[in-house]
C-alpha cells in the first residue's frame, strides 16, 4: 500500500485547520442544542451560552499551545506521554482512537433521521444514508490531507453561510417581548442548561492529531484555532440568540430552532432545509474526527500502543489508510449492531463523550506539567482543568465504557512488556 510523501503541496494551510476545528466543535448539536437551552432555563439559556463560549477559549488555547510545542500525530496521546509515561498515553490513544468508531454511527444516525423526514423512506433511508456518510468521510480522508483539509474547507464555507443566512434573515422577525420573562425557571436554572449545552463545546482537541501537517505549526496552529474560536462563538451566539428573539416560547417546544429560523427568513420547506444542515453539521464532524483518528492510530502504530501494523501514515504527509481503514470498519460495524439492536444515536453519544472526558482530563493535565509556568497557556490550562472536572461529575454512568477502554489499553500494554522482555 503506497503513502503520499510528504511536501510543501501536501501541508495543510492555516484556513483548512480553522475548518476542521469549526467542524469538530460546532458539530450536530447547533441544530438541537437551541431548543435543549430554551426547555431548561428560557432566555436565562444565553447566559449559559455566553459562559460555556468563554469557559472554550481557555481548552483551546491550551490544546493549540501544546499542539504548536509538540506537533505530532499523536496528539493528546503524545502529550501524556511525554508527561506521565506510556501506560497514561496508551489510555488516552484508545480512549479517543475507540471513541470515534462509536460516535460515527450516532452523528451518520442524527444527518440520516432528517433526510428521512424530509424525503421519506424510514428507518431504511436513515440507515443508507447513514452507511453513505461513513463511506463518504472514508474516502474523504483516504486521498489524504490535502482533499480532506479542502472538503473541510468547503463544508465550512457552506456551514457558515447557512447559519448567517438562518440567523440574518430571522433577526428582523425578532420581539424583544420575548425575552420575558427572562427567567421562567429560576435563576439556578442556568447551570443545569449549562449542563446540557456543554456537549456542543467538545472537539478542541482533533486538530491537534494534525499539528505536524501544518507547514510551520507553531505559528499555524494557533492561528487556526484563534479563528475557529471566533467562528464557533459568534455562530453558537447568534444562532441562540435568534432562536430566543424570534421563535420565542416555541424555542423550546421545537426539535430543530434551526430549521424554523430559516423558515422564517428565507421561506422552504423546513424538513429539507433541515436535512440540508443536519447533512453539511454531520459530515464536517465526522470528517474532523476520521482525520484525527486515523492518524491517532498510526502514531500509538508508531509508539507501540497499538500493533506496528498501524504505524503506517504516521509520519507528517502520509496518508494513515491501515489506521482509516480501522475506523471506518468499525464504524460500518457499529452502524449494523446500532440498527440491529435499536438503541439508537443518544447512547452512543453518551459513551463517546464520556471517553473524550478523561482524555481532555489528562490533556490538560499534562500541560500543566509541560507549558511554560507563569504563561498565559499554563493559566488557560489551569482554568480548563477544573472546567473538564467539572464536566467529568456530569458524565455519570457512561464512564464505565472509558473504564472498559482504558483496562484494555492497559492489558495491552503489559502484554506487550512481556513480549518485548522475553525478546
Amino acid at each position: 500500500m503506497t503513502t503520499t510523501t510528504a511536501g510543501a503541496g501536501s501541508r495543510m494551510t492555516v484556513t483548512q485547520g480553522a475548518a476542521v476545528s469549526i467542524g469538530a466543535v460546532l458539530g450536530t448539536g447547533v441544530i438541537a442544542l437551541p431548543a435543549l437551552g430554551a426547555q431548561t432555563a428560557g432566555p436565562a439559556s444565553l447566559l449559559a451560552w455566553g459562559a460555556l463560549v468563554a469557559l472554550s477559549v481557555p481548552l483551546a488555547t491550551t490544546f493549540a499551545a501544546l499542539g504548536a510545542r509538540y506537533p505530532d500525530s499523536g496528539g493528546v496521546s503524545t502529550y501524556v506521554r511525554t508527561a506521565f509515561g506510556a501506560r497514561a498515553a496508551a489510555v488516552v490513544g484508545w480512549c479517543f482512537y475507540f471513541a470515534v468508531p462509536v460516535g460515527a454511527p450516532a452523528a451518520a444516525l442524527f444527518g440520516g433521521a432528517y433526510v428521512a423526514a424530509a424525503f421519506g423512506g424510514g428507518q431504511r433511508t436513515t440507515l443508507v444514508t447513514a452507511a453513505a456518510l461513513i463511506v463518504l468521510v472514508s474516502l474523504s480522508n483516504a486521498g489524504g490531507v490535502r482533499v480532506s483539509g479542502r472538503v473541510q474547507l468547503g463544508l465550512a464555507g457552506l456551514l457558515i453561510a447557512l447559519l448567517l443566512a438562518a440567523t440574518l434573515t430571522a433577526l428582523p422577525h425578532a420581539r424583544r417581548d420575548n425575552l420575558h420573562p427572562f427567567a421562567p425557571h429560576g435563576w439556578l436554572a442556568i447551570g443545569p442548561a449549562a449542563a446540557v449545552l456543554v456537549w456542543g463545546f467538545a472537539g478542541w482537541e482533533a486538530v491537534t492529531h494534525l499539528a505536524a501537517e501544518f507547514r510551520r505549526p507553531a505559528r499555524d496552529l494557533p492561528r487556526a484555532t484563534g479563528v475557529a474560536l471566533v467562528v464557533v462563538g459568534v455562530l453558537y451566539l447568534a444562532v441562540a440568540v435568534a432562536s430566543i428573539l424570534v421563535l420565542g416560547p416555541a424555542t423550546g417546544s421545537t426539535e430543530a430552532p434551526l430549521a424554523e429560523l430559516l423558515a422564517i427568513g428565507v421561506g422552504g420547506q423546513v424538513r429539507v432545509l433541515t436535512a440540508i444542515a443536519a447533512v453539511l453539521l454531520t459530515v464536517g464532524t465526522m470528517n474532523a474526527y476520521f482525520a484525527g483518528a486515523a492518524k491517532l492510530g498510526a502514531a500509538l502504530g508508531r509508539d507501540g500502543a497499538l500493533p506496528a501494523w498501524f504505524a503506517r501514515g504516521s509520519s507528517a504527509g502520509e496518508v494513515p489508510r491501515r489506521s482509516l481503514s480501522v475506523v471506518a470498519g468499525l464504524g460500518c460495524v457499529g452502524l449494523v449492531i446500532a440498527a440491529v439492536s435499536g438503541v439508537g444515536a443518544r447512547p452512543l453519544v453518551l459513551l463517546t463523550t464520556g471517553s473524550f472526558v478523561l482524555v481532555y482530563i489528562l490533556g490538560t493535565a499534562a500541560a500543566l506539567r509541560l507549558l511554560p509556568r507563569g504563561t498565559w497557556p499554563h493559566r488557560a490550562a489551569i482554568a480548563a482543568l477544573v472546567a473538564v472536572a467539572v464536566l467529568l461529575l456530569a458524565t455519570g454512568v457512561y464512564l464505565l465504557w472509558t473504564v472498559v477502554v482504558s483496562t484494555a489499553a492497559l492489558g495491552y500494554e503489559r502484554y506487550r512488556r512481556r513480549i518485548s522482555s522475553r525478546s
